[in-house]
């Protein structure tokens, strides 16, 4: 089935903050193709999806998919749009961008306030040939409800059994140490 442009109506959506950059411009390209606006609210992963279950968008996207009871229980349908990665993103003093190697053990130690300072021993361990200062690590994650945070999560409960038991996996969780910032 197609309808024409001129009698389409714009299309709204909301949700992962991480998909907006390509949402944006697939949007700009659609306008001007069809004539046919596209509005996408880069609000979270968690605003997403509690926006399509009350059907007040056209779409919700989010980086962690939904379950079968819930895609059954709303009358929805999930598919892949977009693919990325996660990275950590470190700042210190001395250690050139990209010079740093971190495990996910480390990782997960970190985020659990088990590791607190760069040059702490699991740390030198795995980079014996970097000079790391005695500085505090600052630990930034998200604050909202997202993809992105379950993603993360998800990985580091598969790597370290401590924070699969401590904290788990979840758009939302109880952060044990940082900083939560709203967005990526």
């Amino acid at each position: 089935m197609s309808i024409s442009a001129a009698s389409a109506a714009d299309i709204s959506g909301a949700g992962a903050t991480f998909p907006y950059p390509i949402y944006a411009k697939w949007a700009d390209a659609y306008k001007t193709q069809t004539g046919v606006g596209l509005n996408y609210q880069s609000i979270g992963s968690g605003g997403g999806i509690k926006q399509i279950q009350a059907k007040t968008v056209t779409f919700g996207a989010t980086d962690a998919p939904l379950s079968a009871e819930d895609l059954d229980k709303f009358g929805l349908l999930q598919f892949p749009t977009v693919m990325g990665g996660i990275v950590p993103v470190v700042n210190i003093d001395g250690v050139k961008p990209g010079e740093l190697v971190l495990d996910g053990k480390t990782l997960a130690d970190i985020f659990q306030g088990k590791i607190t300072t760069w040059d702490a021993d699991a740390i030198k361990k795995l980079n014996p040939e970097t000079k790391l200062p005695s500085a505090a690590i600052a630990v930034v994650h998200r604050s909202d409800g997202s993809g992105t945070s379950f993603n993360f999560t998800y990985y580091l409960s598969a790597v370290s059994e401590d924070w699969k038991g401590e904290v788990g996996t979840a758009a939302a969780v109880e952060w044990p140490v940082g900083v939560g910032a709203k967005g990526n």
